[in-house]
Formats: structure tokens, sequence, C-alpha cells
């Protein structure tokens, strides 16, 4: 089996080498070609275009930032073009619904076969290959992808036979994150104000109410900044900007996601874009908590 890589950011950078280290042959494409050149000598083939990387391949794998990134690459890029009749091409990126659909219609008509299946986890856990990949799509194409995804997840969910439903959920699940961030970030606040270290709080309250691994990591991030952020408030901006569209789109307002956007926007505004996700909503849970004091 062929295999094309496209997108060899944060994400796709630690993805890509566990295909190689399953054996599988893959060529790489990335708009930096020095990242792609980084894994020849993991057994990758380095192409230089990635309409070329996908001519001739069965799988075409695609890891790319944005909706725009997913533009340019595959249609004013040629990929779609240099994908043989009967390929497959799995989406892992975080995209809009609208997109999804257009990519569905797109491979449909050029007799390809399409399947989404964006990934839940930061880098360290891709690194790790316990992603949490959830699938849409036809059954045969989620059979023909199988073993190329287990060797970067812990599970695979299948939740429809459309391939919009996968990214339309994914969207759903970082409208969560982006919630859960923000109301720590407020109780971190208010613990702090009533004398209660957030360290504290946070074990006290996960360990009487959650339970939850989700809670503590991200609860770790935002009290102990990492040096590289894992995602920025730039991706968490464009990620609620894709939900509130596709829930638009069903003629549905999402009253938290409208606050949370204007959080974004002023954390934006704030010189935050680039900052780390959690710690980002956190500062500007601070920064909104005492305005005025």
């Amino acid at each position: 089996m062929k295999i094309a890589f496209l997108g060899l950011g944060k994400m796709g950078s630690v993805m890509a080498p566990r295909l190689l280290g399953a054996g599988r042959k893959v060529t790489v494409w990335n708009r930096s070609r020095e990242r792609a050149e980084t894994l020849v000598a993991e057994g990758a083939r380095v192409a230089g275009a990635a309409a070329e990387a996908c001519g001739g391949a069965d799988v075409v794998l695609t890891m790319l930032f944005d909706d725009r990134a997913h533009e340019e690459v595959l249609f004013a890029g040629g990929v779609l073009e240099a994908m043989q009749r009967g390929a497959l091409h799995i989406s892992l990126s975080t995209i809009g619904v609208g997109l999804s659909e257009r990519l569905t219609a797109e491979h449909a008509r050029r007799g390809q076969g399409f399947l989404a299946a964006p990934v839940f986890g930061r880098p360290k856990v891709a690194e790790e290959g316990r992603l949490w990949i959830v699938v849409a799509g036809p059954a045969e194409a989620i059979e023909r992808a199988r073993p190329l995804l287990e060797p970067l997840s812990r599970g695979i969910s299948v939740v429809g036979t459309e391939p919009r439903q996968a990214h339309a959920l994914k969207l759903g699940g970082n409208f969560l994150i982006s919630a859960m961030i923000h109301a720590l970030g407020e109780a971190f606040v208010y613990a702090e104000d009533q004398g209660i270290d957030a360290k504290v709080f946070l074990e006290t309250v996960n360990s009487a109410l959650f339970q939850s691994p989700l809670y503590a990591a991200y609860g770790d991030v935002m009290l102990h900044p990492p040096e590289r952020p894992g995602a920025t408030i730039e991706l968490g901006a464009k990620d609620l900007g894709l939900l509130r569209e596709a829930a638009a789109g069903r003629g549905t307002r999402l009253s938290l996601a409208d606050n949370l956007a204007q959080v974004f926007a002023e954390a934006r505004k704030a010189g935050l874009g680039d900052e780390d996700w959690a710690v980002g909503q956190y500062r500007m849970a601070q920064r909104r908590a005492r305005l005025g004091k």
C-alpha cells in the first residue's frame, strides 16, 4: 500500500513517524521542506509538491491547519487531480462541516473515497499513539482505514456514514474543551481571591466531582504553562468559529459559544493569539475578573 501524508505541523510531525514505525511506506510533504527531511532517516520519501506525493498513492492522509490550507493544497495545489481513481483520502484535521461536505462530493465525482477521521489529543498524546479518533464514512472506507488509524490511537469511535458527522462531532468536543477551560479559569480566580491555592482547589474538586484526567491535565497546563504551546488561542478561535458556522447552518444558536467567541476575540486583541489555548483563556479569565479592581 502506497501512502501519502500531507502536513507535518505539531501533530503531523509525530503522527507520520508512527506509520513509518509500523512498517508502512510513506511519502511525506510539508510546506516547509525541512520538516519533511527530518523523516528521511526513518524511511520516509519526501515529495517536492503535495500533488507529487499523491500521484499513485492508494491512501492520502491529511493533517493540515485549517480550511484555507485545505483549499490551497487540495484544490489549488492539484491534490484532487493527482489522486488516482479508487484512492482513499483520510482527513485527520479539524475542518468545517461545509468543507467536509464539499470534499465528500468532490471525491465522489472523481471516483475516490473520502473518510473523516479527526483526532482528539495534543502532540504529546499523538507521539505516544494515544489519540482518540472519530470516524465517519462508508463502511468499506472505515475498514480500509483501520490498519492505518490503529497505530495512531488508543481508540476509534465510528459516529456515522457521512464524513461531515465526524467533523461536526470534533468541533463539538473542542467547544466543550473551551467551555471547561473557561469554567476552570474563572473558578481558579475565585479560589485565589478567597485565599485558596488553585492547585488545591483543582485537586479537591476533581477528586470530589469529576475524577477526570482531562480536568487534571488542562488544569495543570493552566497553572504550569508549557515552554511550547500544544495548541494555541488562534486554533481554539478557529475551531469555535467553525462550530458556530455549523450550528448556524442548521438554524441553531449556541449562547455559550457566542460568549466564548467574545473571549477569544479579546484574547487575540490582547496579543495572546500564539499563547497556549488553556493558558491564554486562563489569562483572559484573570483579566476580565479583575477589571476595575
